[in-house]
């Protein structure tokens, strides 16, 4: 049963090309199942997260992040009464639009395009994507995705301002996004604080003790494990205290966000869209605790020596090649030099990287930039 504020699928603003409805899925499970079959989501298996393939090959990458993001999200909307399919089709597509290398990668991109006069966003770029750059169908560009999956994409972890993003304007940014939206953002960093603890210690960069005497949510979570199993693996106990912090997140933002909205006295989903901040939110006990976490995972994990030079060596590749394309854009593919023809040649060089998985991009500095 749906809450009285949550997205009907019946009630869909549509598809910007009009399609006549399926016969057995309905359409926020036909964008779900179309941003699955995207090559852009097939390529978030060779994009970093956080971690390289140098340390192990079980540490997280853009798309089993993608799937762990799309598992908590379904989960909370099932608790809160929201349209589960719209939630995960926007846990899916949320990270659709980062290029490779991680983070490194989006500050080098975005660096590179401020010199002329642009910028890079990874959820504008994923709007892109799906809007343009797949094409797999005869009877339009794009995935002609839903508006409710198009505003999800680029409002559900940030607010851009109608003055400085005009071409935005049918999104309805003077609005809040619905809550499933909402929660993509949250689920998102509950999946990305508690993988990173994980794969931080089975690379041998973080210590459990060391997290311990930092982050209090895993210190009391840790406690109680080695109080309740005092003979298992250290490892393990770990692993429980892990799951506990999981779960103290989770917990929290289903019964903070469920209290907010009745607080708010909001019964549909015009009230939350109007309501003046958004309702999704953990508890203020709870919120301080994520930013400690957060707070740890960028000092000691992050910023750490052992990552720094793969970081340099991301914003160096990705810089260094798109100078190149700057001065030789007859290097570029031919369907990018078409495309040249017609848009700012940043922006096309810009696409063209974004797109690029981890090792693609090595090839193509190799090729063109290497001595």
């Amino acid at each position: 049963m749906l809450a009285d504020y949550a997205v009907r699928v019946e009630q869909s603003r549509g598809r910007r090309y009009p399609e006549p409805a399926h016969p057995y899925r309905n359409d926020f499970q036909r964008d779900r199942d179309r941003v699955v079959h995207a090559r852009a989501f097939r390529r978030l298996e060779a994009k970093t997260q956080v971690f390289t393939r140098r340390y192990s090959d079980h540490f997280r990458n853009r798309l089993t992040h993608t799937i762990e993001v799309a598992q908590i999200s379904r989960t909370i909307a099932a608790q809160l009464g929201l349209n589960a399919d719209l939630v995960e089709a926007l846990a899916l597509v949320h990270d659709l639009g980062h290029p490779p290398f991680g983070h490194a990668g989006e500050k080098a991109l975005d660096a590179a395009m401020r010199q002329h006069g642009f910028s890079f966003d990874h959820n504008l770029h994923a709007l892109r994507i799906v809007e343009d750059f797949e094409l797999r169908y005869a009877s339009f560009r794009g995935l002609n995705l839903t508006f409710e999956v198009r505003e999800g994409i680029i409002k559900h972890s940030r607010d851009y301002d109608a003055g400085g993003h005009p071409e935005l304007a049918e999104y309805l940014l003077d609005l809040r996004p619905p809550l499933e939206a909402q929660i993509i953002d949250l689920t998102d960093e509950i999946a990305y604080n508690t993988a990173d603890l994980d794969d931080g210690c089975e690379a041998h960069l973080l210590t459990i003790e060391q997290i311990a005497e930092s982050v209090e949510i895993f210190e009391h979570s840790y406690a109680e494990v080695r109080r309740s199993y005092p003979s298992a693996a250290e490892r393990l106990q770990f692993n429980e205290a892990l799951k506990r912090v999981f779960d103290r997140l989770v917990g929290d933002l289903i019964s903070n966000t469920r209290t907010r909205v009745a607080e708010a006295g909001v019964h549909s989903l015009e009230a939350i869209r109007r309501h003046p901040e958004r309702l999704a939110t953990f508890s203020p006990q709870v919120e301080q605790e994520r930013r400690q976490l957060k707070d740890f995972l960028y000092e000691n994990l992050y910023f750490s020596p052992a990552l720094e030079g793969e970081k340099e060596d991301a914003e160096r590749i990705v810089g260094e090649l798109f100078a190149h394309w700057m001065e030789e854009p007859d290097d570029l593919p031919r369907s990018y030099r078409e495309k040249a023809a017609h848009e700012p040649l940043p922006r096309v060089i810009c696409d063209y990287i974004a797109g690029m998985t981890d090792p693609f991009i090595y090839q193509q500095y190799e090729k063109f930039c290497g001595a």
